[in-house]
């Protein structure tokens, strides 16, 4: 069953944010608009390249209303150990998740269960909480903040213009669409 549409589950998590933990739950995703990255674990490879692309992109997300948080199965103790020896996870100001439970994991349908860890999924989160958006790529598969800075774009235009649809490649101030019976095999 795809996710798309549906609330974000209960949850209560710990986290790791500028030299404090701190509790995280589904309410902290309400009221603004939320991108959520789980990846594989810490101290690995492709995922610090992730992680540092998104703190590259942090201050364009904020201005678009985003919050960002990244996921993995770890602790929220790892991803402290992680900041403080890691170039490019040092320079990280948004919310590390720890999930060691696997609720986030499950509820976001990412959890590999045969080794505990996580796909690298995205979710874009509207403010009331639903999930807008849906990526989860192979391990050894790196995203792109450049891609997801437009999606959310789009996703705030189709929210902000009812009846409106954002073709493909569509970039703010482009042409959209108006779905209707006139454009049936007109494109």
């Amino acid at each position: 069953m795809s996710l798309i549409g549906t609330e974000v589950k209960p949850f209560t998590a710990q986290a790791y944010q500028n030299g404090k933990f701190l509790t995280v739950t589904e309410e902290d995703f309400k009221g603004k608009w939320t991108v959520i990255c789980f990846y594989p674990a810490d101290f690995t490879f492709v995922c610090p390249t992730e992680l540092e692309d998104l703190q590259n992109n942090y201050e364009q997300l904020k201005s678009l209303g985003a919050e960002v948080y990244s996921v993995s199965t770890d602790t929220h103790f790892t991803h402290k150990a992680w900041h403080d020896t890691s170039e490019a996870i040092k320079k990280i100001t948004y919310i590390m998740i720890g999930d060691p439970s696997h609720t986030l994991s499950r509820n976001f349908d990412v959890l590999i269960e045969e080794s505990g860890l996580a796909d690298r999924g995205t979710f874009i989160i509207d403010p009331d909480g639903v999930i807008q958006s849906v990526e989860i790529s192979a391990g050894g598969i790196g995203r792109d903040a450049d891609v997801l800075l437009g999606k959310i774009k789009a996703a705030q235009y189709v929210r902000n213009h009812p009846g409106e649809v954002c073709p493909a490649k569509w970039k703010e101030g482009s042409q959209t669409l108006k779905p209707s019976l006139e454009l049936v095999g007109k494109i």
